[in-house]
């Protein structure tokens, strides 16, 4: 398909540089601001229908990213390749500057598209993302509210810790309730945790942990954070931080990127965890498309 064709409500294959075939799919429309969104992982899918459907008038593109849910599952598996990949979504639908939206690992690869890119993009939404800093600094705080979290419905920690020995020996079943329980202490509402996390994985297309381990390691090996500051001060792109407050990623981690950038307004949603939108939609609504409006707004000022 030509990187040109028109686009629909419809899913489409974008080709990359090295052949590799991606999912992506256009919805919403109107005069809004164009917005690509990058889901978390890595390894993952697109989970990312529900806060697109937020922004009814906004044009919305997201995509499963190589490897991963609908998309051709090849590597290499880098952030660099996946910064290329971003850029084949984008001018596979023919956008000339987009704004991104990115959540957890998706915030991390927005942000390194921006650093890289920053002529091609309008406005930066960093949802529930970690900050800037080595990983070592959050990721004790992080580990240990995922045990205490997890161990406070009975039984739920001596499963996901049974499953995780199994490993590669898991079903496919169970390698979807081991992700099912995994995801459930992501949501603030204790009570609604598990209807979440089932909705999270289905459909279901399988974790990629190949993907997860290769990326995740080159995001934890020394010096991997080395000149993120220098360079997010140097950003002349607008910056929207979106955090639930209740997020077991300890939201303290972020504050590195909000002082180091320029341009860059915060907010934090109350009741909500991880995936914010699900637990406080209007506050999700009302913070992103007030900034999207904005960045509209500075385009039709240039």
């Amino acid at each position: 398909m030509d990187e040109t064709a028109a686009t629909g409500d419809r899913d489409e294959t974008v080709l990359t540089d090295d052949g590799v075939r991606l999912w992506a799919t256009h919805t919403g429309g109107g005069a809004g601001e164009p917005v690509i969104l990058c889901h978390g992982g890595p390894g993952l899918w697109d989970t990312l229908e529900e806060p697109a459907a937020l922004l009814p008038d906004t044009p919305a593109y997201r995509w499963d990213q190589r490897g991963s849910g609908r998309s051709q599952r090849s590597g290499p598996y880098s952030t660099d390749r996946s910064v290329a990949d971003l850029d084949a979504v984008r001018r596979h639908f023919g956008l000339e500057r987009v704004t991104l939206l990115g959540h957890s690992w998706g915030a991390r690869l927005a942000l390194a598209y921006a650093l890289d890119h920053p002529a091609l993009v309008s406005g930066l939404i960093y949802v529930s993302g970690t900050g800037i800093d080595d990983d070592s600094t959050w990721h004790p705080a992080y580990k240990e509210a995922f045990h205490r979290k997890l161990g406070e419905r009975r039984g739920r920690r001596e499963r996901w810790e049974e499953l995780r020995e199994r490993g590669d020996g898991r079903t496919e079943a169970e390698d979807r309730e081991y992700a099912i329980l995994q995801w459930s202490v992501d949501f603030a509402d204790r009570d609604r945790a598990r209807e979440h996390a089932e909705a999270m994985a289905t459909p279901w297309f399988g974790v990629n942990y190949t993907c997860n381990a290769t990326i995740g390691a080159e995001l934890r090996r020394p010096g991997a954070t080395h000149g993120l500051r220098e360079r997010c001060a140097a950003l002349r792109v607008p910056v929207l931080i979106v955090d639930g407050e209740d997020d077991i990623r300890p939201r303290w981690s972020v504050d590195s990127l909000e002082g180091a950038l320029p341009d860059v307004t915060r907010t934090m949603l109350a009741g909500a965890g991880h995936m914010p939108w699900t637990e406080d939609p209007e506050g999700f609504r009302t913070a992103v498309g007030a900034f999207l409006r904005g960045v509209s707004h500075r385009g039709d000022s240039r």
